[in-house]
């Protein structure tokens, strides 16, 4: 992904008060025939069985053992349901979803790009493109349209060939830079950046939008029930505020006193918490308000571990 299109603060600002669009950070894998509903829904951590067609929900893809394999947001549009999730992961998705297929009537799409537009002033642009503007999913010409949030901002996951026509429309490109402090902000983890296939539902904060305790076996359920039920995690998802004005490069280590206790991964530098952030698995003795000190080689500075989301809806610049 490209760091910039040569005006971070322009295209972060972008992201909070208009909209911006964002390449190379989701794609799409559809599946589908008459057996794809029971197919995906004795698989994924969400219950599907109550979609209806423009619906969309937020699920996991995990392995039989329980850690992550892909965090996804599904709509279903007609008899296809269209998974969506972080760049790099689709073949993954596609691959493991192709494994369990046995005597069902499933096809399994390859991954498609998706581009993303967000912020308050996107369904404006949508509308000014002469395009649809989907409360859940949409089918387009070229392709589906699917909304998500990000946080408390409008997310639509849209099909590349619609670019020019929202450039023109009003929006503009957004670089790596800006959309990482944003998500960081909102709590928004990414798949191989912050979490990979040792993490566990429990240790972020997806649990509660993704996975259904009253539907029957899913792939990998024994682990997140027993978590639930009676047992706790070793890490967690954390936000960093760093307290100077430096920079720390990704897989900078965190410590608290004289312990390691976690790696900083997406890191930025947010104009709304006035402070460089990042995300960070951190252990679990470690608690939002405590400080904690970021090192790396030739460098080190304070930070304070802090809840996510970092932003509420009600923050303003």
């Amino acid at each position: 992904m490209t760091d910039s299109f040569g005006d971070v603060t322009g295209e972060y600002q972008a992201l909070h008060e208009s909209s911006g669009l964002v390449a190379d950070a989701h794609e799409l894998v559809i599946v589908s025939g008459s057996d794809a509903g029971g197919f995906l829904d004795s698989l994924l951590s969400q219950d599907l069985t109550g979609m209806s067609s423009g619906d969309v929900i937020r699920s996991l893809l995990l392995g039989p053992r329980g850690k992550l394999r892909a965090p996804l947001w599904v709509g279903l549009l007609d008899d296809a349901f269209h998974l969506v999730t972080d760049i790099g992961a689709g073949t993954r998705v596609q691959e493991d979803l192709l494994r369990f297929r046995l005597r069902v009537d499933v096809e399994v799409a390859d991954p498609q790009p998706l581009l993303d537009l967000i912020g308050p002033g996107s369904a404006t642009v949508l509308a000014g493109a002469g395009l649809p503007v989907p409360t859940g999913v949409a089918g387009w010409d070229d392709g589906v349209a699917i909304r998500a949030l990000l946080g408390h901002l409008d997310r639509f996951y849209v099909p590349d060939p619609s670019r020019e026509a929202l450039l023109a429309a009003g929006t503009r490109m957004v670089g790596d830079l800006a959309v990482t402090a944003v998500r960081v902000e909102m709590g928004e983890p990414r798949m191989g950046r912050d979490i990979d296939d040792s993490t566990i539902p429990q240790e972020t904060p997806l649990v509660e939008e993704t996975v259904s305790f009253e539907k029957g076996c899913f792939l990998g359920q024994e682990l997140v029930a027993r978590i639930d039920s009676r047992g706790h995690v070793n890490r967690h998802l954390r936000g960093i505020v760093i307290s100077e004005n430096s920079l720390p490069p990704e897989k900078a280590e965190i410590w608290s006193d004289s312990d390691m206790v976690g790696e900083l991964t997406s890191v930025s530098e947010s104009l709304r918490v006035g402070a460089p952030i990042g995300l960070g698995l951190v252990r679990r003795e470690v608690l939002p308000g405590d400080s904690v000190e970021i090192r790396w080689a030739g460098g080190k500075v304070g930070a304070e571990v802090r809840d996510l989301p970092l932003l509420q809806k009600h923050i303003v610049a």
